[in-house]
C-alpha cells in the first residue's frame, strides 16, 4: 500500500480506495477523483468505523455482492460543492446517511422509508467510504455540531439505530429499561435512555463491558454466566427492588442471542414493551403464553428515521463516553489488520477507527482507559 500512497505525477486527481474483492480479500486501488455532479458535494473522507456487518461482507457472508468499497460509518469534510440552497459550503465538516430509499413502497409511503422494501445503503450495497474522497447527494450530509471532534461523527449512524430502538420503545422519564447487550448498540441506547430520565439496568457477559455501561449511564449491572441460570437470586432481587416487583417496563435486546430474547419476555413487566434490536437468523423459543398474558408489545427496530443529526448532538453532549467506546484505530492501509482484530474473539474491542490518509494531521487521541486497550495501525 505505502508505494500506492506515493501518487503517481500523472495521476494528480487520483485517489485511493480499499476494494473487498473476495472472501477476507483487499485490494487497493487507484482511481480519477469523481465528478462534481449537479446536488451532490464531494467529500473527503477523514474517518471511518467498522462494525460487524462490515466483518460480514468482508468475510463474504452478507447479501451484498463482491467486488465492493466498504465503509458506511463515516466523517469528513467538504472537498467540492457547487451553489445549493442547503447552505453547505467547501470546508464544512459533514457525517453522512448512508441508506437510500425508493419513496415508492407502502413503507416509504406511511413514513417508514427505514424498512424500504428497496433498501440501500453506500458500502453495504453500493461502493462506499473506504476511498478519499466520496460524491454524497447533498440531502445525505449531516452537519458535525461544533465541538464534536470529526473522528467521534463518524459514530453517528450507529447511534441513530440505537435511538431508533429506543424511541420505538416509547421510554418515559422514571421507567425502569433493561438493556440486554453492552456491545456499541447497547451502550449507545443506554446513553440516550439515560439522558432522557429513564433509570438503566444493563446485562452482559463481559465484566469489561459492564464497567463501561455504568460510565454510560447505568444504575446497576447484571454479569450473564452462559449456561447459568439469569438471573441469579442476587441479581433477581435487586432487579425487583428497582421495579417494585414488576420488571423493567422496557427491555431492549441488543444481542441477537436467541436466549437473550426469552430473557427478555420473561423478564419484562405485564403491559411491558420489548424492543429487538440485535439481528441474527438463529430461531428463538418465543412463549405463546407470556405474550398474550403479559400483553407485551414486542417491536423489531432497524435502521432509522433519519436520526443521524440526533445522533450527532448526542455524541456532542457526551462525547468522552463516545471516545470510550473507540478502542482500537487503524491507519487505511492497515485495514486487513483491523478486520483481522474484529475475527479474534481473544481481545475486547468497541469500535474500531480507521484513519484515512486525510486524517493523519490530526490524529485523534484516545482515553486514558481505552488506551490500555488500543491497538495501533502497524500491529499485525
Amino acid at each position: 500500500m505505502e508505494h500506492l500512497l506515493r501518487r503517481r505525477p500523472e495521476l494528480r486527481l487520483a485517489v485511493f480506495s480499499a476494494r473487498t474483492i473476495a472472501k477476507e480479500t483487499i485490494r487497493f486501488e487507484e482511481s480519477a477523483e469523481p465528478e462534481l455532479a449537479a446536488g451532490h458535494a464531494l467529500v473527503r473522507v477523514h474517518n471511518v468505523t467498522l462494525c460487524g456487518t462490515d466483518l460480514h461482507i468482508w468475510e463474504d457472508d452478507y447479501p451484498s455482492e463482491l467486488p465492493i468499497i466498504q465503509g458506511h460509518e463515516f466523517s469528513g469534510v467538504i472537498e467540492a460543492v457547487g451553489p445549493n440552497d442547503a447552505g453547505v459550503r467547501v470546508g464544512d465538516q459533514v457525517a453522512v446517511s448512508p441508506m437510500t430509499y425508493c419513496g415508492e413502497c407502502r413503507p416509504c409511503r406511511t413514513g417508514r422509508p427505514n424498512v424500504c422494501r428497496n433498501i440501500g445503503c453506500i458500502g453495504c450495497y453500493s461502493d462506499g467510504a473506504l476511498v478519499e474522497v466520496l460524491s454524497v447527494p447533498l440531502e445525505k450530509l449531516c452537519p458535525v455540531p461544533a465541538g464534536l471532534p470529526l473522528h467521534l461523527a463518524a459514530m453517528g449512524e450507529p447511534t441513530s439505530i440505537a435511538m431508533q430502538a429506543v424511541n420505538r420503545g416509547r421510554p418515559e422519564a422514571g421507567e425502569v429499561a433493561l438493556v440486554l447487550g453492552s456491545g456499541p448498540i447497547g451502550l449507545l441506547a443506554t446513553l440516550y435512555l439515560t439522558d432522557l430520565g429513564v433509570r438503566v439496568v444493563c446485562a452482559d457477559t463481559e465484566v469489561d463491558r459492564l464497567e463501561l455501561a455504568t460510565e454510560f449511564g447505568a444504575v446497576d449491572t447484571l454479569l450473564v454466566t452462559p449456561g447459568a441460570a439469569f438471573p441469579d437470586p442476587d441479581q433477581e432481587s435487586r432487579l425487583a427492588a428497582l421495579t417494585d416487583g414488576y420488571g423493567p417496563q422496557l427491555v431492549i435486546e441488543a444481542t441477537g442471542v436467541p436466549s437473550s430474547l426469552e430473557n427478555a419476555i420473561r423478564l419484562v413487566a405485564s403491559a411491558g414493551r420489548i424492543v429487538q434490536v440485535g439481528i441474527s437468523a438463529r430461531q428463538a423459543a418465543v412463549s405463546m403464553k407470556e405474550i398474550p398474558f403479559k400483553e407485551l408489545d414486542l417491536m423489531g427496530s432497524r435502521n432509522s428515521l433519519n436520526l443521524i443529526p440526533d445522533g450527532l448532538a448526542l455524541l456532542a453532549k457526551y462525547a468522552q463516553q463516545a471516545q470510550a467506546l473507540m478502542t482500537h484505530r487503524f491507519a487505511f492501509e492497515d485495514l486487513q489488520h483491523a478486520f483481522r482484530l474484529m475475527q479474534d474473539h481473544t481481545e475486547k474491542v468497541g469500535k474500531i477507527l480507521i484513519e484515512m490518509p486525510a486524517s493523519r494531521q490530526a490524529r485523534p487521541a484516545l482515553d486514558s482507559s481505552a488506551a490500555e486497550r488500543a491497538t495501533s495501525g502497524s500491529r499485525p
